[in-house]
């Protein structure tokens, strides 16, 4: 009896879970919709509660030293606690809202190398968390995002890789403990004065802010450094502005000011 009890204890013969989403495609401040299949094992258990939560790959840097982390952000409690017999079925659908500043992960039907994203189903149980069962999820850019993509490959950028880096960018409204960057490789008109283009989008329900980074290329007798520069676009009229020689020229004006001429 008393090794039943710590079996039970460690999970053996516990419940399962099993989450299946409607549709695993999202954008930001879009939603996810599915049912949590939470089925009982061998014994009775008391579930304290069963939770979904968004989990994506962070960049941190600590020191002098750089690590990547699975972090959750955002987690929804779709339960309180109640009581799970031998072998019955509990199902519980949901509607989950995804954050306004939720990393994009694909783009043209295809994922952002660098890019994860999941829902992790966690139940709880004894105050232990079981967080065993991940579903993919894809987040798709929203119009304004897309179209500034578009623009950026179309003045000739090329897509190098995205990332998601721990911290906070100032002088924009941030909600997320970090933020995404999207690296670009510069076209022949602006490889002479920068490495790469890093664009992040921090959309909120009013606007999409968007901030650039151009890193300069360092020359024989200079050190390289980064520029910086912001703006927003408004969702109601972003289809009305044409973004490549908008972009073109934010970009080339951003530059000079910062002494990077090409």
């Amino acid at each position: 009896m008393v090794f039943k009890r710590m079996m039970q204890a460690l999970g053996v013969g516990g419940p399962s879970v099993d989450t299946v989403l409607t549709n695993p495609n999202t954008y930001p401040g879009g939603y996810l919709e599915g049912q949590v299949h939470v089925v009982g094992g061998d014994h009775a258990t008391d579930i304290e509660y069963v939770a979904v939560a968004l989990q994506t790959r962070v960049e941190v840097e600590s020191g002098d030293s750089e690590y990547q982390s699975n972090q959750e952000f955002h987690k929804q409690r779709l339960t309180g606690s109640f009581r799970l017999e031998p072998g019955v079925r509990h199902d519980i659908p949901f509607r989950f809202e995804v954050p306004w500043q939720t990393p994009i992960t694909d783009l043209y039907g295809q994922r952002l190398h660098g890019m994860t994203m999941g829902l992790a189903t966690e139940l709880e149980v004894a105050r232990a968390v079981d967080k065993s069962d991940l579903d993919a999820v894809s987040v798709h850019p929203l119009p304004a995002q897309e179209r500034i993509l578009n623009a950026l490959l179309q003045i000739g950028f090329r897509f190098s890789k995205a990332d998601v880096e721990q911290g906070r960018i100032y002088g924009v409204e941030q909600h997320l403990p970090f933020y995404q960057e999207i690296e670009f490789y510069p076209p022949p008109q602006y490889a002479s004065g920068i490495n790469q283009l890093e664009l992040t989008f921090l959309p909120t329900p009013q606007k999409l802010q968007v901030v650039l980074e151009l890193d300069k290329r360092g020359g024989v007798f200079t050190e390289g450094h980064d520029a910086f520069g912001s703006f927003d676009v408004d969702y109601a009229t972003a289809d009305q502005t044409d973004w490549v020689s908008r972009l073109d020229q934010w970009l080339r004006q951003s530059a000079q000011r910062r002494g990077l001429f090409f």
